[in-house]
């Protein structure tokens, strides 16, 4: 399995933890989920947390997605 890639994450001074994936919002994260979540992210693979963190992860399809013929490049 490939790991995940394009995901980001930008903390605000208001507590606001925004995660987005390939320049879209995927995710955004308040109170004690958002530092949960940063102090999950400092001690792991942040693509992978990511990931999972917005439901994003291990779906299964992913391979015959891209066999697709409407998604080849």
């Amino acid at each position: 399995m490939s790991r995940p890639q394009g995901f980001s994450y930008a903390a605000h001074g208001d507590g606001t933890v925004v995660i987005t994936h390939r320049g879209r919002a995927a995710a955004t994260l308040r109170g004690g989920r958002a530092g949960k979540f940063l102090a999950e992210v400092e001690s792991g693979d942040a693509q992978l947390v990511m990931a999972r963190w917005t439901g994003s992860y291990k779906f299964g399809n992913e391979r015959t997605a891209r066999d697709h013929p409407r998604n080849r490049r």
